[in-house]
């Protein structure tokens, strides 16, 4: 054979070049399938981050409480500030109280309520559908339960009840309306910082926490808190009726625990939302009809609520607090 014939013939190349080769093919294969593999991990994550999402949008306790056929006591709660957009918002605590009551199979509604206040419209608008409710379904009797606190805004809404229930140590009352702010006068003279407000019209600063404080302005708001105090007097008056001992500092402000609320008439008897659905309505299963937030409504909220906190800045506000 000659020396050209040699170099052509394959079983003359050696045998590491062939093993390179081979093992250069093999790398690239096993690469391939480690790229397949890890891209079928990565859409099985996102296809359980998707499902996680959406199970976390569904609000499942509606789905249970629509699915429940046999005669229960319902319940629907109204925890933390009272306040537009907020979880204890008139809307959302109006739509619960009227799922509980369009339900055929409740005896009896209880609204649990461990709330410090907020604001005056808010309490207002629940205390008058708690009223339509209970004129519109007189079979089913509505109940208040208080746990920690019902105060100010939150008694505002509990009067509406035809009853209401303490534990011993919870904070009730606070009949009072206040107006918060600061005045920012001293630290801008201070600061050698010059205020410049223009308004047309000439109460148009009124309160105005970078100016000082005017006298006809402060008139004019002790006015309008007494206003609306005058309102809360009225409806808890009216909803607690010969029930109520009233006191000369009954409607200051103040504060009582549970059995001395009892004593004074603003609330009737101690007993928890078990007590009262099993003793007073005789249904001892408790279906919850509370209309919560999901996470995206949360998260929408939220994010307004900071917006809208750092727009308003250091602005009074007015509330059943």
């Amino acid at each position: 054979m000659s020396e050209p014939e040699k170099q052509r013939d394959p079983s003359a190349e050696p045998v590491w070049e062939r093993k390179l080769i081979e093992r250069l093919a093999l790398e690239s294969v096993v690469e391939q399938r480690r790229k397949r593999r890890w891209g079928i991990f990565f859409k099985l994550v996102g296809f359980a981050y998707l499902g996680v999402l959406l199970f976390a949008l569904v609000d499942w306790s509606a789905l249970f409480s629509q699915a429940e056929h046999r005669k229960h006591t319902a319940l629907v709660e109204l925890s933390g500030v009272i306040a537009p957009g907020a979880e204890a918002s008139a809307e959302s605590v109006m739509a619960s109280l009227q799922s509980a009551f369009e339900d055929k199979n409740t005896q009896g509604v209880i609204l649990r309520i461990n709330s410090p206040g907020g604001s005056p419209v808010q309490s207002g608008i629940i205390n008058d559908e708690m009223n339509r409710l209970r004129a519109m379904y007189p079979n089913v009797p509505l109940y208040a339960v208080v746990e920690d606190i019902c105060a100010s805004g939150g008694y505002y809404v509990a009067v509406a009840a035809d009853r209401i229930y303490v534990d011993k140590a919870s904070i009730v009352g606070s009949i009072g309306v206040l107006m918060e702010g600061f005045g920012f006068t001293g630290l801008m003279d201070k600061l050698g910082v010059e205020r410049r407000l223009l308004t047309a019209g000439e109460n148009k600063g009124f309160l105005d926490p970078f100016s000082p404080q005017d006298e006809g302005h402060r008139v004019h708001a002790r006015e309008l808190l007494g206003d609306v105090h005058q309102q809360f007097i009225d409806v808890v008056r009216k909803g607690r009726g010969e029930r109520l001992k009233e006191s000369p500092d009954m409607f200051s402000g103040l504060m009582w625990s549970g059995t001395r609320s009892i004593e004074l008439g603003l609330a009737d008897d101690l007993g928890s939302v078990e007590f009262v659905a099993r003793e007073v309505v005789k249904a001892a299963d408790i279906v919850d009809f509370t209309q919560r937030q999901n996470l995206a409504e949360r998260f929408a909220k939220q994010f307004g609520a900071d917006v809208g906190e750092s727009v308003a800045g250091a602005f009074s506000r007015i509330g059943l607090r």
